[in-house]
C-alpha cells in the first residue's frame, strides 16, 4: 500500500488489489469512529481509498504508515439489504454460456451469493458489488445499449450492479428490481453504501 498526498487536505491510498482496498476502507472507517482519524470523507475505489478533509495530511500519513488492517477481508460497516429481483434479464443466456452452466444455475448462484458493496461510482447510487469468484467474471457488451432501464440488475467483470436510474450501459442484464436505490431527499441518498451486504432475493 502506498500513500500519496492529493491537494492540500487529502490523501490517496494506492492498494495492491481490491481486497486490500476494502480492508483499508473498513479499517479507516473504524479508526474514524474511534476518534483516531479525522477525515470528512472516506471514499473507496476499485484499488484505492481517498481520505478527504484531513486537517494535517503529513501527520495522518505518518499514522497510516504504522497501521495495518485488522483483517484481510472487507469487514462490515453497514447492515444487510435484501433486493427483490425478477430474474428475466435479456443476457442470462450469455452469462450462462460464459459460466458453462444453464440459466437456472446462474440464477441459483446469484440468489445464494452474499454480495458486498465495494465502492460506488459511474452514476449516483450505483454500487459495485463483489462476492462472485474471479472465474465467473464476464465481459461487457461489445456495443453498449443506449438505454438500460432503472432497476436493471447486471454483471460486468467481477462485479454485479444495479442501475439506479435509466442510462446507457454495457453490463450484462440478468434481472430487474423495483427497489428505489437513490433518493436525493433521503439521508443518505444512496441505499447501497460501501460495506453494505446485499442479497439478490426472489421478488414476491
Amino acid at each position: 500500500m502506498r500513500i500519496r498526498p492529493v491537494g492540500a487536505h487529502a490523501l490517496l491510498l494506492d492498494c495492491d488489489d481490491p481486497e486490500q482496498a476494502q480492508a483499508w476502507r473498513a479499517e479507516l472507517w473504524h479508526r474514524r469512529e474511534a476518534g483516531e482519524l479525522t477525515a470528512t470523507e472516506i471514499v473507496p475505489g476499485a484499488v484505492t481509498v481517498l481520505l478527504d478533509g484531513v486537517p494535517d495530511p503529513d501527520a495522518a500519513a505518518a499514522r497510516l504508515a504504522r497501521w495495518r488492517p485488522r483483517t484481510t477481508t472487507s469487514g462490515t460497516t453497514g447492515g444487510e439489504t435484501r433486493v427483490p429481483v425478477v430474474y428475466d434479464g435479456a443476457d442470462l443466456p450469455l452469462v450462462a454460456d460464459h459460466w458453462h452452466v444453464d440459466v437456472p444455475a446462474v440464477v441459483d448462484r446469484l440468489r445464494r451469493t452474499e454480495f458486498r458493496v465495494a465502492f460506488c461510482g459511474f452514476a449516483p447510487g450505483f454500487a459495485y458489488l463483489t462476492g462472485l469468484p474471479p472465474e465467473l467474471s464476464v465481459p461487457r457488451l461489445a456495443t453498449p445499449r443506449t438505454r438500460v432501464p432503472a432497476g436493471s440488475v447486471a454483471l460486468a467483470g467481477p462485479y454485479a450492479g444495479i442501475y439506479p436510474t435509466a442510462s446507457p450501459g454495457g453490463w450484462l442484464l440478468v434481472g430487474r428490481t423495483d427497489l428505489p436505490l437513490f433518493d436525493v431527499h433521503a439521508d443518505p441518498p444512496a441505499r447501497l453504501t460501501p460495506g453494505t451486504r446485499v442479497r439478490l432475493v426472489d421478488a414476491p
